[in-house]
């Protein structure tokens, strides 16, 4: 039977010393799929990442990959990107990137062989004989994100991938990570940029105060934290709208027309409803509800309290 999931993550535990890094935190991560791993810095989200890649160890709990418990063998498998870049700033680009596929298990001709692909693909072939020292933080990324992808990993785990990008590199790492979903790679994406999420990710995990607070696709998640708001353009007056409506937000636009934030009674849910309602106050132009933002629930989420 095929698995749903390449990875599943059971009660994980880590405790280093006197701080708890990570509590019973239990997820799946879809094949296939971009998944994003959030939480505010110290929330345990590299040390989870760390327990992966085998780089240390669990206290308690358990890691399957594929339905295999994490073993030795899996780390052909995964390619690993760190927030903290481990380049040898004295080698130089291409003899660096064809030694680290041979690394991860690649012959050195078709670690040669892909490096190149991959360095013509990036059009940085004048950087081959460029020692690592010498470039700056965003060629150096490209020349760090090439290293974490050359053995075409079934499982790719990112952590801040557009840390020292510009707009525009930003924006072809972002369509790379698209492709090799596309070529049947599973990401784990871990950022602070929310917009990347939500451009990216199909399902996310929070992890807060060492816990797991949030667990699912973006799609439930932002249906989920719905307050029953919508924005309304008009013209007209809302003074006379029922009681149980409350008027959150309001910008006169000019023209007579101006652009109300309402909240329906939870009571009403059919947009119709309060369509009607509207429409018989004003003259209604335009009828949105608001979805929130992955970036509102996340900051929601990460000022409650401790977990405990």
């Amino acid at each position: 039977m095929l698995m749903e999931n390449i990875v599943e993550v059971k009660g994980i535990h880590k405790s280093y010393a006197k701080h708890r890094a990570l509590q019973d935190v239990s997820m799946s991560i879809p094949k296939k799929s971009i998944f994003g791993l959030l939480g505010p810095n110290g929330a345990g989200k590299t040390t989870l990442i760390r327990i992966i890649n085998q780089i240390i160890m669990a206290d308690e709990g358990e890691i399957l990959i594929d339905g295999e418990k994490l073993g030795e063998k899996h780390i052909q498998m995964i390619g690993y990107l760190p927030e903290e870049r481990g380049l040898y700033k004295k080698m130089k680009v291409g003899e660096q990137l064809i030694y680290f596929g041979m690394l991860r298990g690649l012959s050195k001709k078709e670690s040669n062989e892909k490096t190149k692909k991959w360095v013509k693909k990036f059009e940085i072939e004048g950087w081959w004989n460029k020692n690592i020292e010498d470039l700056s933080k965003g060629m150096a990324q490209k020349v760090q994100f090439i290293a974490t992808v050359l053995h075409d990993p079934k499982l790719l785990i990112l952590d801040e991938p557009f840390s020292g990008f510009d707009p525009i590199n930003a924006n072809l790492i972002k369509d790379e990570i698209l492709e090799l979903k596309e070529n049947g790679a599973t990401i784990i994406f871990s950022t602070h940029r929310m917009e990347s999420v939500e451009q990216l990710c199909d399902h996310i995990a929070m992890i807060n105060h060492s816990r797991k607070i949030l667990d699912g696709s973006i799609e439930d998640i932002k249906s989920a934290y719905k307050a029953n708001e919508y924005l309304v353009q008009y013209k007209g007056s809302l003074n006379g709208i029922t009681a149980d409506y409350e008027v959150l937000e309001n910008e006169e636009l000019g023209n007579e027309f101006r652009k109300s934030l309402i909240k329906a009674p939870n009571t009403v849910t059919n947009p119709n409803e309060i369509l009607q309602e509207l429409i018989s106050k004003v003259e209604v132009h335009s009828f949105t509800e608001k979805i929130p933002s992955i970036n509102d629930i996340f900051i929601a989420k990460a000022k409650e309290k401790s977990y405990e």
